[in-house]
């Protein structure tokens, strides 16, 4: 749920702090007074994309910060970012500069405006003014019926079983194509099979004559170190490190018939003068063995650089060229023996079908369960809603010989009846604007009830009712504030009486500048509002009155 939230400098807010409580929120104010910039501002804290109109004129940026309750969806998620969970509140802050570049935060932890999105789902659903248009789009009506699906197992198995059998269905087709390409691919594979079967490729290859080379471009480093250390040693001269051994040895023999606690220190300066005298000898071997070989060099650099043209040609890193090649061999034998492997791809990419179909069969019967559910609720709610009679009906049809996609094989169209007695048809085709406005309310009040985020914002969802109708909307949302945080804005008084809190959004102007104010009403300011909302600027005794009575009856005598 929001704790709160401070704006500063954003559109024509110079600075504004609201703490929110549970319940529902009105939100009004005069045309024009700028009643969504607080939904504009907590959208761009949900992860909405920034702009530079969104800063105030002559300022350098605006600031965002809102504090939401932690839930346990909400801490499981960041527990998964590695973000700050166990504090009874989250603080997300977003900050919009001029130029249009935005920094967003989420716990003081600098986040993508991606991360902050899938975060925002998890606290705010926004039900926009125009949510009654894109109900007439199919992808939303198949949308909203998935959404309050109980179990979203079978849909997800669906998306699993289209997606392998696209895959299988892709690699089918790219193995295939026609004869001509298939013949101009086999030509092209064997050429590059045979131009890099010349550089001899193996897995170790690559490493072997990179280290090869070092030793070869070194040699003479190599052998003049190794002869230094080897005289260091055991060379000519008395004061070798063999030399000392021997005599500290010596020493210690000597000493030890007069203190046994030098045994163990004679043991590991023995041990120490054999470790001395492998690496001699081993030094000495090495050294026997170490050629200056310029012409072994000169064929390495121009394998090397031979390796080097070839990756380029390939567009790979010479290091990846032996895997490069075994990925080629792999595609040419698969299409050498181009029919076996069709066959092959050809009973997987059958089986994938099938499997999808099973899946979408079930997700097909789930959906059909679903949609009267839904459909029998969505009916009560408009009955509620002034639309007496009316009825509205969800059709799933199964077509199984459609083309597989992501959502299965239905075709979902929200059919309704406004009269009793006439068949159901496409909402497009009988609903008034009016009419779509209140079943798009009574799917986002059912909508809302399922859903698990705590903070729901209705914005204008109201446009296109009034009357007893208007206050029936009031009394929904203000049930659903029992359960949830509701946020409203609306131009309707017999909405607006039945919120628990009122805000109020008003403007002023000067000759210099305009500001956007946002503050809490009393009981007595509520009751002015709803009086300029039921009769506009000039407030009559008669309007007061009435307001007043909308009020006592929303709310109780006690605001």
């Amino acid at each position: 749920m929001l704790h709160s939230i401070h704006i500063q400098n954003f559109a024509i807010v110079e600075t504004s702090q609201l703490k929110l409580d549970q319940g529902l929120t009105i939100i009004t104010g005069e045309t024009g007074a700028g009643k969504s910039i607080l939904i504009d501002a907590l959208g761009l804290i949900l992860g909405v994309r920034a702009d530079s109109g969104s800063v105030r004129q002559d300022c350098d940026n605006a600031k965002i910060e809102a504090s939401f309750y932690n839930t346990d969806a909400t801490r499981a998620w960041l527990q998964s970012q590695h973000l700050a969970a166990d504090t009874e509140l989250v603080t997300i802050g977003r900050i919009i500069n001029k130029n249009g570049r935005s920094k967003a935060t989420i716990n003081q932890t600098a986040v993508s405006v991606q991360n902050l999105k899938n975060f925002g789902d998890l606290l705010v659903d926004i039900h926009g003014q125009h949510a009654h248009q894109s109900l007439l789009k199919s992808d939303i009506q198949r949308r909203t019926l998935d959404d309050l699906a109980t179990d979203t197992s079978a849909l997800q198995a669906v998306q699993h079983t289209y997606q392998h059998w696209k895959h299988t269905q892709t690699e089918l087709t790219q193995l295939g194509g026609n004869s001509q390409d298939r013949e101009a691919r086999l030509e092209l594979l064997r050429y590059q099979v045979q131009e890099l079967e010349t550089l001899e490729l193996t897995a170790d290859s690559i490493q072997n004559i990179e280290e090869e080379h070092q030793r070869l471009a070194h040699a003479q480093k190599l052998l003049e170190n190794s002869q230094i250390v080897l005289n260091l040693l055991d060379g000519e001269t008395d004061a070798t490190i063999l030399s000392g051994f021997n005599q500290a040895a010596n020493l210690l023999i000597e000493a030890q018939q007069y203190d046994n606690r030098l045994d163990n220190i004679n043991n590991l300066l023995n041990e120490a003068l054999i470790q001395a005298q492998e690496a001699s000898s081993e030094l000495r071997h090495y050294i026997d063995h170490l050629e200056l070989d310029p012409e072994r060099l000169q064929f390495v650099e121009q394998y090397l650089a031979k390796l080097q043209d070839m990756a380029r040609k390939h567009k790979v890193h010479y290091q990846d060229l032996p895997a490069h090649f075994e990925k080629l061999m792999q595609q040419l034998d698969e299409l050498e023996n181009y029919e076996q492997r069709a066959a092959e791809l050809e009973l997987q990419v059958q089986a994938a079908l099938k499997h999808y179909q099973q899946a979408a069969v079930i997700l097909h019967q789930q959906r059909e369960q679903t949609a009267q559910e839904l459909a029998a609720k969505i009916t009560d709610n408009m009955q509620q809603l002034g639309m007496s009679g009316g009825q509205l009906v969800i059709s799933v049809t199964a077509n199984p010989e459609a083309t597989p996609s992501m959502y299965g094989f239905d075709n979902i169209a929200f059919l309704v009846s406004t009269n009793p007695g006439h068949a159901p048809k496409p909402l497009h085709k009988v609903a008034s604007g009016g009419e779509l406005s209140r079943i798009s309310l009574a799917i986002q009040v059912i909508t809302a009830q399922h859903s698990g985020v705590p903070t729901l914002i209705f914005d204008e969802v109201d446009v296109g009712i009034s009357g007893g109708v208007a206050e029936i909307v009031g009394q929904l949302l203000r049930d659903l504030g029992q359960q949830r945080q509701i946020l409203c804005i609306t131009h309707l008084p017999q909405v607006a009486s039945q919120g628990h809190q009122h805000l109020q959004v008003k403007k002023t102007i000067n000759s210099q500048s305009t500001h956007t104010q946002l503050h809490w009403l009393n009981r007595q300011q509520r009751i002015e509002e709803l009086a300029r909302m039921l009769g506009g600027v000039e407030m009559t005794q008669q309007t007061l009155a009435h307001a007043e009575d909308m009020l006592l009856r929303a709310t109780g005598a006690v605001s």
